[in-house]
């Protein structure tokens, strides 16, 4: 059975239908969810649904401490479903390629630091886009800029809101992502 840890600093929505898709599977399953924020929703869902769940500070991210945990776990992927922090050079080299991210724009369009949630479909509204979608990497050392997996689409109409935007990436999310994760387990 191949074990994927997640990473997350909210809610938690990406991580919980990541962790439905696998219920029952015989090729994979969530094994561990990390989050840098204690207090984040995500950590209540892991628990929901009795997975192994923990929070941990910047200094364990970038001082060796998540490094040593996830090299005693070997994960066969690391997913970063709504993750802000950046992924420390340690952590890149010891997971070559088995560490993704889920973007929610076109990249290379609105990525970067800074670039997440809200503030990005802002930006697409703003802007006047009539497409955006999301895109689903190979996280490097810089933000939103490793190989790109996946990309699916949307229309974004004259009258969409930020929240309309949201509203529609989040559906693309949950169609896509987890389909994704098993693509690249499997690939």
């Amino acid at each position: 059975m191949k074990s994927i840890v997640i990473f997350a600093s909210g809610s938690g929505t990406n991580a919980e239908n990541i962790i439905k898709y696998f219920e029952g599977s015989t090729t994979a399953s969530v094994t561990l969810i990390m989050s840098n924020k204690k207090e984040a929703k995500v950590l209540d869902r892991a628990n929901n649904y009795g997975k192994s769940a923990i929070s941990f500070n910047k200094t364990a991210f970038t001082n060796g401490h998540i490094l040593q945990l996830l090299t005693s776990l070997q994960p066969d992927l690391i997913v970063l479903a709504g993750f802000l922090w950046k992924v420390p050079s340690n952590l890149i080299e010891a997971f070559p390629n088995k560490i993704i991210n889920i973007h929610p724009a076109l990249l290379p369009k609105y990525g970067g630091k800074g670039m997440y949630g809200m503030r990005v479909h802002e930006a697409v509204v703003a802007n006047k886009e009539t497409i955006s979608g999301i895109t689903i990497h190979y996280v490097n050392e810089n933000y939103d800029e490793g190989n790109i997996i996946f990309q699916a689409e949307t229309a974004i109409t004259p009258t969409d809101t930020p929240e309309d935007v949201a509203h529609k990436i989040h559906q693309l999310e949950y169609l896509h992502f987890p389909k994704i994760i098993e693509k690249v387990l499997n690939g």
